[in-house]
């Protein structure tokens, strides 16, 4: 494996002078951009996310992908803000774009009514997210391809019910199109049409307008 360095002040043995350094630093950084995801907002989860990537010599992020994390949609999102650092790195000349760099990020919630959530809760929380994951992916294949293949008036009631089981209602899709609509402030349209393109493969039609404006 190649060589690892860890950034946030840690650096095994090598000088900070030496690394790849953001723009003002990358507690600053996910202080400005970080949108907190939907449902570890609403579950008060919180936690360290750590991401490895790699850089080129324009400071642009060539690889990407979860070193540890929570295991819920906090994990999307640190990923998203490495992708959004892209090209914003300081490089030296000397940099080493095979070596994988890690980035630990810290999601912490504040003032957001979660004084009432126990540890279980929000242990509870996480599992279900990881265990709905594919049930959620099932539902997005059947709104998907229901035009295509054709479906039974039973089947939508069946899924608009499970839909309502795992907490996907309109107050939901509201907040991933909210959260949408800060990403293009940032100028991610990728990440914006990742919520948007989610609420319409749930089913709902709330983000078509912006679909339509955005993601082609």
């Amino acid at each position: 494996m190649g060589r690892i360095f860890l950034l946030c002040f840690l650096f095994f043995g090598f000088s900070a002078q030496s690394q790849p350094r953001l723009k003002g630093g990358l507690d600053k950084f996910v202080m400005e951009k970080k949108v907190y995801p939907a449902y570890s907002l609403r579950n008060c989860i919180q936690g360290l996310v750590t991401i490895e990537f790699k850089l080129n010599h324009q400071g642009e992020v060539t690889y990407s992908a979860i070193r540890s994390g929570m295991g819920t949609d906090l994990d999307d999102e640190a990923l998203r803000l490495i992708r959004l650092s892209s090209g914003k790195w300081e490089i030296l000349k000397s940099h080493d774009s095979t070596v994988v760099l890690l980035a630990p990020m810290k999601f912490e919630l504040s003032g957001s009514g979660c004084d009432g959530k126990t540890k279980t809760d929000i242990n509870l929380a996480i599992a279900n997210y990881v265990s709905n994951a594919s049930l959620t992916e099932v539902i997005q294949n059947f709104y998907k391809n229901r035009e295509k293949t054709g479906f039974k008036p039973e089947d939508e009631a069946r899924f608009a019910r499970l839909k309502e089981q795992l907490g996907y209602d309109d107050d939901y899709f509201a907040e991933r199109i909210k959260d949408g609509k800060r990403k293009l402030k940032q100028k991610d349209p990728q990440g914006a049409c990742e919520d948007f393109l989610f609420v319409k493969n749930m089913g709902s039609n709330m983000a078509d307008e912006l679909i339509a404006q955005y993601c082609r």
